[in-house]
């Protein structure tokens, strides 16, 4: 691997040779917008990496927050990822459609809950496809695991710690929406939910990470942050719509050994769908800080 390429992402030659091997296990967790037009579930019963399970980021989730796809307690995520066949010691590659979209969301979820050898396939599925290499069809059976979690709950943020965090500046806040988003000049996908973003926040745009489905090097994550205005020798808490795409930015921090870093899950379905929190339009400046 180049010294120059994040640590935590694999690519597909190197995935395809270990296919088949005991303690590898090939996740995929595609998950689009409706806007998007694209379907998760059917893209992976209609052909998926051989080995591959896939990964319900709406089941396996928190479904008594009232927010989408929330992180789930240890003990429903041990239960639901033993039954893929998943163990927390196993090697670990997810992936999604694009690449480097929503897969870095469930890479982040294996780590806190304790998992230690977990990557990301760079190009993604469609990638894998656009290559050539081998598909299939068939439902897996796994054999169900044992999952032992230590969930690191440091590495997630709440929305009583983000407002802190917003009346403080006690962290940088990093926003992978898009900047259109961010300044309000355009909706947020969920009716009737405010535009704009949290005081203090830096804009960096999940899409500013990966080009064509594919991981950029680490000095072009480190001048992606700093161009943002975000500062790598500070704290930072990563948000985005709703917990997905802020893993992103959580992935390129990490991949920077950047260790202070946690994820705000509520993210802006939260923040931007309560009528008492402060909410920011316009594009981050050098007043905005």
């Amino acid at each position: 691997m180049s010294e120059d390429k994040s640590r935590f992402v694999v690519s597909a030659d190197w995935v395809e040779k270990q296919l088949g091997a005991p303690e590898f296990k090939i996740v995929d967790a595609a998950w689009y917008l409706p806007a998007q037009k694209r379907n998760g579930a059917a893209e992976y019963a209609a052909g998926h990496i051989p080995g591959a399970v896939f990964f319900d980021q709406d089941a396996i989730a928190d479904h008594s927050s009232g927010l989408p796809h929330t992180l789930p307690s240890p003990e429903f995520f041990a239960t639901e990822v033993g039954k893929l066949g998943i163990s927390d010691t196993d090697t670990i590659v997810v992936y999604d459609g694009p690449g480097i979209f929503t897969a870095p969301r469930v890479w982040w979820m294996f780590r806190i809950m304790g998992a230690e050898k977990v990557y990301v396939l760079d190009g993604g599925l469609d990638g894998w496809k656009a290559a050539g290499r081998p598909l299939e069809t068939d439902l897996p059976e796994p054999k169900p695991a044992t999952f032992r979690t230590r969930f690191n709950r440091d590495r997630v943020a709440s929305f009583e710690a983000m407002r802190e965090i917003v009346a403080t500046g006690s962290r940088q806040i990093a926003d992978a929406r898009s900047a259109g988003r961010f300044a309000a000049t355009e909706p947020e996908p969920r009716e009737g939910m405010r535009s704009g973003h949290m005081p203090g926040a830096r804009s960096l745009p999940s899409g500013s990470f990966s080009a064509s489905g594919h991981f950029k090097s680490l000095s072009e994550l480190r001048q992606t942050i700093a161009d943002a205005g975000v500062d790598l020798s500070k704290p930072v808490v990563t948000s985005c719509g709703s917990g997905i795409t802020a893993a992103i930015i959580t992935l390129a921090l990490e991949s920077l050994d950047h260790k202070d870093n946690k994820l705000y899950d509520g993210s802006w379905s939260e923040w931007g769908g309560r009528s008492d929190t402060p909410v920011e339009t316009g594009p981050a400046g050098p007043g905005k800080v």
